[in-house]
C-alpha cells in the first residue's frame, strides 16, 4: 500500500472532530488565562510569575518531564504519547513589552508602563490549551510532544541576548530530539477567524545598528572652530535610505530604519557627537552582510568629507522565518480540511522578525498566523502599541489549528525529516 502525499494527510475523522470540540470546551479556561496573563505582564527574562503557571499546569496534566529555567525564565515540557511516533515541538513565547497599556478593559495591565502589546499572553493561553487536549489524547498520541514555552522573544530589557538563543544554549533541540516545530502568531491585520499561511519566507530577518558620528565641540556662535555632527547625521540619515530604494533591487525587499537620534548638551553649543540607532530588515541570506556594507561605505565617505569619524555596531537579531515547504504544504491541506478553503489565506510575507526563525536553522519549522482583528468591536490597533487587543474568539481558532498541524505532523511522519 502506498502512503498518502505528506499533504494529503491530517487528523483522523475522530480525533479531528475530539480537537474541534475540545477547543470550544477549553475556550473559557483560555480567555481567563490570557486575562490573567493581561494583567500581569512580564518583561523578557523576568517571566518568572508567567513560568510558574505554565509549569504547575503541565505538571498537573502529568506530563512526563517538566523542566524550568531553560534559557534563564523558560520552561520545556514534555509529553509521551501512547503510541510509537516521532517527536515534535510547539513553541509560544511569554513576554511582554515595555509600553504603557492605554486602553479600558477589565484586563488592563496592572504593571505600570507594561503591557502584553504584541499577544504572547494569548499564546501562552493557546499552548496550554492544546497541551490539555494532548495530555487527553495521550493514549492515541502518535510519538512526543515537546512544549517549549519560551521568554524573551522581544528581546533582552538589558540589550543582551533574545530568548531563543538563549533557550537553544540550555536545550539545543536534543533529548528529546524534535524532527520539527511549530510556532504561531496572532495578528490584527487578519480579521478573526482567518488563518494565514506561508511557504518559505514568512518574516524578514532583522538587525539592530548605532552609528555615532563624531565630531569636535565648540561655541554655536563659532562653528567654524568645530566639526558639527549633527548635519553630518542628517546627511547620513538621508543618505542611508538609497541602500533599499537605489543600492538593491525591488525584488529584493529590505527595509533601513533610524528610529532614534540623540546628540548635543545645550541650545548653543556644537555637539562633539550624534547617535544614530536603527534597524534592517531583508529576506536575502545576504541581505544583512550587504546592507551593513554599504552602511559603512556611507558612513565613510559622508564623515571623511567633512573631517568627523564614525562607529558603527551592527547585531543581528534574527535570521529570515523561513517556512519548510514539505511542512507547509502538510499544514495547509491539514488546516484546509478542518476550517474550509475560504478561512486559509497567503498573506504578504511580514517585514517583521521573530527568533522563532532561530529554531528552524537547526530543524525544520512551520510558523503561520491567526487573525486577532475586529473592526466591529473597534480592535484594530497594531502590535507594540498602547491600544493593541484582540478578538478572544481567536483563542479558540488558535488552539485548534495548533492541534491539527502537530497531530498531522505526528500521523504523517514516519521517519525524522531529512535537513
Amino acid at each position: 500500500m502506498v502512503a498518502a502525499p505528506l499533504a494529503a494527510q491530517g487528523p483522523a475523522g475522530d480525533v479531528a472532530s475530539r480537537i474541534a470540540a475540545m477547543s470550544v470546551e477549553l475556550h473559557p479556561a483560555a480567555i481567563a488565562l490570557r486575562r490573567d496573563l493581561h494583567r500581569h505582564p512580564e518583561l523578557g527574562f523576568h517571566e518568572t510569575r508567567t513560568a510558574g503557571i505554565v509549569a504547575d499546569k503541565l505538571r498537573a496534566l502529568k506530563f512526563d518531564e517538566v523542566r524550568t529555567g531553560v534559557g534563564v525564565t523558560g520552561v520545556v515540557g514534555v509529553l509521551q504519547g501512547g503510541r510509537p511516533g516521532p517527536v515534535v515541538a510547539i513553541r509560544a513565547d511569554m513576554d511582554a513589552l515595555p509600553i504603557p497599556e492605554l486602553i479600558d478593559v477589565p484586563y488592563k495591565s496592572l504593571v505600570e508602563n507594561v503591557k502584553h502589546a504584541c499577544g504572547h499572553d494569548g499564546h501562552t493561553a493557546m499552548a496550554l490549551g492544546v497541551a490539555e487536549m494532548f495530555s487527553r489524547l495521550r493514549a492515541e498520541l502518535p510519538g512526543t510532544v515537546v512544549f517549549l514555552f519560551q521568554p524573551a522573544e522581544e528581546g533582552d530589557p538589558d540589550g543582551g541576548t533574545t530568548g531563543a538563543v538563549r533557550v537553544l544554549n540550555d536545550w539545543p533541540l536534543r533529548d528529546p530530539s524534535p524532527s520539527a516545530i511549530y510556532g504561531l502568531h496572532l495578528v490584527p491585520m487578519m480579521h478573526v477567524g482567518q488563518i494565514g499561511v506561508n511557504s518559505g519566507p514568512a518574516m524578514a530577518s532583522a538587525a539592530r545598528f548605532t552609528a555615532t558620528i563624531i565630531g569636535k565641540k565648540t561655541h554655536g556662535a563659532m562653528p567654524q572652530t568645530g566639526i558639527d555632527p549633527i548635519p553630518i547625521a542628517s546627511e547620513v540619515v538621508m543618505a542611508l535610505q538609497t541602500i533599499p530604494s537605489r543600492q538593491i533591487g525591488a525584488q529584493e525587499p529590505t527595509v533601513v530604519t533610524v528610529g532614534s537620534i540623540d546628540g548635543g548638551n545645550r541650545y548653543n553649543v556644537i555637539a562633539d557627537s550624534v547617535k544614530l540607532e536603527g534597524t534592517v530588515r531583508s529576506f536575502t541570506k545576504d541581505g544583512q552582510a550587504t546592507v551593513k556594507a554599504k552602511m559603512d561605505a556611507i558612513l565613510k565617505g559622508v564623515t571623511s568629507s567633512y573631517g568627523a569619524t564614525y562607529t558603527l555596531d551592527y547585531k543581528d537579531n534574527a535570521p529570515v522565518t523561513f517556512n519548510d515547504p514539505a511542512l507547509a504544504a502538510s499544514a495547509t491541506a491539514a488546516l484546509t480540511a478542518a476550517f474550509g478553503k475560504d478561512r486559509i489565506e497567503v498573506p504578504t510575507p511580514q517585514m517583521v522578525s521573530e527568533d522563532f526563525a532561530y529554531y528552524q536553522q537547526r530543524i525544520p519549522g512551520f510558523y503561520f498566523f491567526v487573525g486577532v482583528g475586529n473592526p466591529e468591536k473597534g480592535i484594530t490597533a497594531m502590535w507594540h502599541t498602547e491600544y493593541y487587543d484582540m478578538d478572544e474568539d481567536a483563542l479558540r481558532i488558535g488552539m485548534r489549528a495548533m492541534a491539527t498541524v502537530v497531530w498531522d505532523r505526528l500521523t504523517a511522519a514516519k521517519e525524522p525529516m531529512k535537513q
